[in-house]
């Protein structure tokens, strides 16, 4: 029996780094074990914050990939503000830190580039998918936002198609998601951005998050929503099993990934440096390391406190290389935005997290779904950014397990979370 096919319409494709394009990628590598022929439809000379050659490894050798040319204005914008590179992962300058350079780009991508900057992409990529379904007799297909301009090409192609099956993966909500605020819109291009948005929740068969609570309120708004989150590859890294040479020499706090301003957990660096200050034991064997990019404006901060000398900043690595500086650590750190309406945003990484048995600390709003994950597998705990005396005893807590070697605390119920098995969701779902 001959296969199904399924057409992945995604920006994000290796050589892109960083999180947003693995999950297809590793749908698109297990698809084929249940019956699925997946095919990837991808911008050709497309605008990548992050590059990442190491991914390139899970692409299958016999995967058909599609390509045509994407228009977007970033380049230009960057010779204008060469701090407009951020806004293409989802990063803004917060409060003191805007210049009005800063102010009018911000303003500029929220009310000129509707959904996003990718939107020229839309009527030639609906032109060329319309005949490209028919030749190929495709009748599933899938868009992966952000950029949510994807999802306007699924929504084009349906009503041009109506029996056409259309998933619609919202990695990121879309008017909820934390940033929505920052971007300076006008009535009139808010209330564009949440009908194209409501257009995409009643038209698409699925609606797909990656979060509980995004999935209930996508629900809520009219989608047919189903959670799959992001999860752990196994060929990336062997959950629960530790080499004993990956034991840190030094109790190392890290933060794997893309640390921008409003994500900042200050009240952990005032916890650190405290302890710093207050703690010699700990300020002997203390170490906080950074593997990725940190907003320069959050690291000039902590320079500035008794954490200076206690920093390793790697910058940004391969994903290889991530996955192994999280298995060197003693403890590893994720954030989230501090704001009630991102309860339902769950870090990928946090899963990658999850396979090393290390024990994390996480901070965000309180009853969030990534509270939730680390309850139900023992694997750490979470804070909310007002939080202060809890998170020095926690650390020390930790750092005392650390010094008598008792740190490794196995992690439970983490295979539901692998890709595989995710990837099975998806096509009972399907």
């Amino acid at each position: 029996m001959e296969d199904k096919k399924i057409l992945i319409i995604t920006y994000y494709w290796p050589p892109a780094g960083g999180p947003g394009v693995q999950r297809w990628l590793k749908f698109a590598k297990y698809l084929p074990e249940f019956g699925w022929k997946p095919i990837i439809y991808t911008p050709e000379n497309p605008s990548y914050p992050l590059l990442d050659e190491s991914l390139m490894k899970d692409v299958p050798e016999d995967l058909e990939i599609v390509r045509t040319k994407i228009w977007e204005p970033y380049q230009l914008a960057e010779k204008l503000n060469k701090s407009n590179k951020k806004f293409k992962a989802g990063q803004f300058d917060v409060g003191n830190n805007q210049s009005w350079k800063s102010k009018l780009s911000i303003w500029v991508r929220g009310n000129f580039f509707i959904p996003d900057a990718r939107v020229f992409w839309v009527n030639p990529s609906t032109q060329f998918l319309e005949q490209y379904l028919k030749i190929n007799n495709i009748e599933t297909i899938v868009t992966s936002g952000p950029p949510h301009s994807m999802h306007l090409i699924g929504l084009n192609l349906k009503k041009k198609f109506p029996d056409l099956k259309w998933i619609a993966d919202f990695r990121d909500p879309w008017t909820e998601i934390s940033y929505y605020k920052h971007l300076k819109l006008t009535n009139r291009s808010d209330k564009k951005h949440r009908q194209l948005e409501s257009d995409v929740f009643k038209n698409a068969d699925i609606t797909l998050a990656t979060s509980y609570t995004d999935a209930e309120n996508f629900r809520k708004n009219g989608a047919n929503a189903f959670c799959i989150t992001n999860g752990f590859d196994e060929t990336d890294s062997n959950p629960q099993t530790l080499q004993p040479s990956n034991s840190p020499t030094q109790f190392t706090l890290s933060y794997i990934g893309v640390l921008e301003q409003l994500r900042n957990p200050e009240n952990l660096w005032k916890a650190l440096d405290n302890l710093v200050k207050t703690n010699s034991d700990f300020a002997e064997n203390f170490n906080l390391k950074f593997v990725g990019r940190i907003d320069d404006k959050i690291l000039e901060t902590i320079e500035k406190s008794s954490l200076k000398n206690h920093i390793q900043n790697l910058g940004y690595v391969s994903h290889d290389k991530a996955v192994d500086e999280m298995a060197k650590s003693s403890l590893l750190l994720i954030t989230n935005f501090p704001n009630d309406s991102s309860k339902g945003i769950i870090p990928g990484k946090i899963f990658e997290y999850l396979a090393t048995g290390k024990q994390i600390i996480s901070f965000g709003p309180n009853e969030a779904d990534v509270a939730k994950i680390l309850d139900e597998t023992k694997a750490g705990k979470h804070f909310g950014y007002n939080d202060s005396k809890q998170i020095e005893d926690f650390i020390l807590e930790k750092f005392e397990l650390w010094k008598s070697g008792n740190l490794l605390e196995n992690t439970q119920n983490i295979e539901q979370f692998s890709r595989k098995n995710l990837t099975k969701q998806l096509v009972q779902i399907l």
